[in-house]
This record gives C-alpha cells, structure tokens and sequence, in this order.
C-alpha cells in the first residue's frame, strides 16, 4: 500500500481555502516557491493536475474540486484528533490507572488521598491491587508501583519512599495464650500466617537477619493467603504471627492492637517504585501524581 503524502495533501488543501500559493505560503509559514514545489510533487504522485494555473489565479480542476470535497473535512478530524491527543498529554483532567500491591496503597496512598483529591478534584485515580509483577502496557495501566527488587525490566522508575522495615506481628491476646518467640527458630512453636506468591505458587520465606548473615526459617503455616491484607487482619484476630511491611501495621503498634515479635532480627526491604513506560513521561496526570507524591515525602521527612 501507499503512503499517503500528507505534506501535500496539506499545501493542496491551504491553496483552495487561500486562494492563492503566495497566501498558502504565508498561512503555512513557509516560501511561496516551496509551496509551488511542494503542489507540483503532489500531482505527480497522485497522476493529476489538481489546479489551472495563470498569472493572476489558481483554479480549481475537476480532479481538484473532487478531491477538496472528500479530503477537506477528514483532514480537519485529523487535525482535531491531534489537537485532542496532545490535550490528553497535557491536561490535568481525566483517569490515571495504577496497578499496585495493598501495601503500596497502604503507605504511599493512604496518608494524603485526600489531599490529593482536594488538590485535583478532576483527576480520577483508579487503583487494581496486585501483589504480582504485572506488564502495566499490555494490561491497560498508565504505571504500577512494586518494590525495587521487583520492577519490569525497560521502564522507568521513580522512588516514591525511603527503605521499609519488615514486622512480625500478632495481637496481644494471642501473645497472651502462647507467648512471646524470641529467636526466629521459636517460630516453630507458633500458629504462623503465611503469603503464598500468586504467579510462582510458592510461599514466601522467612529470612532473618543474626550476627551479619542471613538465617532463613520455614516455619509451619497454621493459614495462608495471597494477599497481604488477609495476613495482617488475621493477625489482628489473634490467628498468629503474619508478616508484613511495618508502615503497615504502625498505626496497629501504636493503637496496640498488635504487638511486634523479633525486633533485633528483622529485615529491610528496598523502597516502592513507581514503574512505567517511556511514552508516559510526557502524560501530565502522571507528572502531576508524581510531583505532588514526591512533595509530600519532602514534607513528611522535614516533619
């Protein structure tokens, strides 16, 4: 098939509404020798004359008139459907869609969505929890946000918070009836809530930090979920000892309806990312999220 010679097509098109190819020129921004090159380029590609042309006019042809008639308002749909395109790119109006693990949504969403929707009220934040790498172009999302070990290979990637402390928590009323593990291999001795990683099937380990290494324990698992959330409400219910993030469950430490386990052994996990594609740094919902997110973070560490 062949290409379309749109630069023509536009010359053609500027001659008919001006009139003439010195007016053209000058609506085009260009030489009224370039335009005249530009139209005879034109008719040879297509095999038609498309104007009669004199020393004092341009007139239509038949061929011309036809192709005016048919070209003119489908050049002006394209023209709107650019101008609508580069409006999406820069408008702060419209649906941003994430894709992120609750834990994510926990931390970095929680504390100021409702400064965020007092501050845009039009932008519309539509949120998918999945604690899974997801592929945010082929699934329709505009970014997703995982941990640092975690992001798609290809895309870029903003930190969004400092490095987050792992917890082991159970509520105090099960603390109470079974007592308290201190070293991780007391574990075995515990109801223990497990996640289970939804793609690989496995469930996660345990793996602590003692004297400079690591020290991985398996302990039996009395339930397991492959959500995070149902972890962390199990362990409020006083079903065990789950693991989560410790921003997650600060709120809970301090309320103290948990209680945190191994303290002097736990682990730190890399930061969340915010991840996306290349063609998306120009998306002004995107960059309006992300400055807003980054101001706050600044403000959250001079506080």
């Amino acid at each position: 098939m062949k290409r379309i010679p749109i630069t023509g097509l536009e010359v053609f098109l500027a001659i008919a509404r001006h009139g003439s190819l010195r007016s053209a020129a000058q609506a085009l921004g260009i030489g009224a020798p370039a335009v005249s090159q530009q139209l005879k380029a034109f008719e040879r590609q297509i095999g038609v004359d498309l104007f009669t042309r004199t020393t004092r006019s341009v007139v239509l042809t038949e061929a011309g008139s036809a192709l005016l008639g048919r070209a003119s308002p489908a050049f002006s749909d394209i023209r709107d459907a650019i101008e609508e395109a580069r409006g999406i790119g820069r408008t702060k109006v419209g649906t941003l869609r994430l894709t992120l693990p609750w834990s994510a949504y926990k931390i970095v969403f929680e504390p100021v969505l409702g400064a965020f929707r007092e501050t845009y009220p039009d932008i519309q934040l539509e949120f998918s929890f999945d604690e899974a790498l997801v592929d945010v172009v082929r699934e329709g999302f505009h970014a997703g946000i995982r941990l640092g070990n975690r992001l798609t290979p290809g895309m870029v990637a903003t930190r969004l918070t400092s490095p987050l402390i792992e917890a082991y928590s159970a509520a105090p009323s099960y603390l109470a009836r079974h007592g308290c593990p201190m070293h991780p291999r007391d574990l075995h001795g515990h109801h223990c809530i497990r996640y289970r990683f939804i793609s690989a099937r496995k469930i996660a380990d345990w793996v602590f930090r003692e004297d400079g290494g690591a020290l991985t324990v398996d302990p039996g698992a009395s339930l397991v979920f492959d959500g995070f959330q149902a972890v962390v409400q199990a362990a409020r219910d006083g079903h065990g000892i789950g693991w989560s993030l410790r921003a997650v469950v600060e709120q809970d430490l301090r309320a103290g309806t948990l209680q945190s386990v191994l303290d002097p052994f736990v682990n730190e996990q890399p930061p969340f990312f915010m991840y996306y594609p290349e063609q998306n740094r120009r998306l002004e919902l995107l960059r309006v999220l992300l400055d807003f997110l980054s101001e706050r973070r600044g403000q959250g560490a001079r506080a």
